[in-house]
């Protein structure tokens, strides 16, 4: 990397990476500590100044105490309490600034500087368009939980998760192009192949990520904490109660956590696979770790979702498990990405 052309890019792509892995570590500590809907309103310059004061903290617990989930749920909070959800939140908005600011400053700087060629340049603009995009479902999650029910809808959850795995994913994949920029000279059939099993390994990746959304916004994680039954069942009757079916797939919080346990399954399975067919062909050594690495996360993972299930979500296992599903992203992104690459 010291002779790359694109050094400061990389780099520059490397830290917007980590900020927005922080951002989604921060959010699920947000959400795990219930802390999501503490602030009202978001001010683009007085917002990012915290109250000193307890007459400045007054203004934004009287807006709260407006909310439902104060009036229904959190209505004997005193000052104190609503400070200790209301700083994660801060946090986790203010982060979300500081990424912006971390991606147009240089932008800027290098679009002056005339680093970025014609390819490149648009493929700025995709994560610039991204970016905002995710502003704007950040607080279209939010809103859905400061009208009727003190509760976020789970959809709109997963769709801000999704767009923030969307974003690290593109940043990751274009840093990689610039780290490794030798493309393979051809590909045989076995390659081929490694390709369209990985694809769907990374696809079966992404339903689960969502199903995990789905689980924590209906809160499915606190129910059925066996495993591998589900108290003693491998599918209770609770799965399926809902009417008409398709909902217990979508809104059944007993549904929402049988798909998610299974799915894992699933995953586990194809990873093994993909990581077994690679080991009959001659990879490179950046392949090779790669698969290996994808593998390891696996089984870190898969650990992770059965010990946090076990004892019912708590907020520090919560974190580590989100934080696993985020490397096995990446892990099955780096793998990929390997297969189109020389070492």
């Amino acid at each position: 990397m010291k002779n790359n052309p694109h050094r400061s890019i990389i780099i520059w792509l490397f830290a917007g990476c980590f900020l927005v892995f922080a951002m989604v570590v921060i959010g699920g500590i947000t959400r795990l500590t219930h802390s999501g809907l503490s602030m009202v309103e978001w001010n683009p310059i007085i917002g990012s100044l915290p109250a000193i004061s307890d007459a400045d903290w007054q203004a934004p617990f009287e807006k709260y105490k407006q909310t439902p989930e104060y009036l229904i749920v959190n209505n004997q909070f005193t000052l104190d309490e609503f400070k200790s959800i209301y700083w994660w939140e801060y946090s986790h908005r203010l982060l979300g600034r500081t990424i912006g600011l971390v991606f147009l400053i240089p932008f800027f700087y290098f679009l002056k500087m005339k680093k970025f060629d014609k390819p490149l340049l648009k493929k700025m603009f995709v994560l610039l368009i991204l970016g905002a995009l995710q502003g704007f479902l950040g607080w279209f999650m939010v809103k859905s939980g400061l009208q009727k029910s003190p509760h976020v809808s789970h959809y709109r959850l997963a769709i801000h998760l999704i767009s923030a795995f969307t974003i690290f994913g593109f940043t990751f994949w274009y840093a990689l192009d610039l780290l490794y920029p030798k493309m393979l000279k051809e590909e045989n059939a076995a390659t081929k192949n490694i390709k369209k099993w990985s694809r769907i390994m990374f696809g079966a990746i992404i339903l689960q990520i969502i199903y995990g959304a789905f689980v924590a916004g209906l809160r499915a994680g606190l129910i059925y904490n066996t495993y591998p039954t589900m108290l003693g069942s491998l599918m209770p009757e609770p799965v399926t109660s809902f009417e008409p079916f398709w909902k217990n797939f979508l809104e059944n919080p007993a549904g929402i956590q049988f798909l998610h346990r299974n799915i894992a399954l699933i995953v586990a399975v194809l990873v093994l696979f993909v990581w077994e067919k690679s080991r009959k062909f001659n990879l490179n050594t950046l392949q090779r770790k790669a698969s290996n690495f994808m593998l390891i996360v696996l089984g870190i993972q898969f650990t992770l979702g059965v010990i946090t299930l076990l004892y019912a979500v708590p907020v520090a296992l919560g974190v580590l498990h989100q934080t696993g599903a985020f490397f096995l992203f990446a892990s099955a992104l780096f793998f990929m990405h390997s297969l189109r690459r020389s070492a």
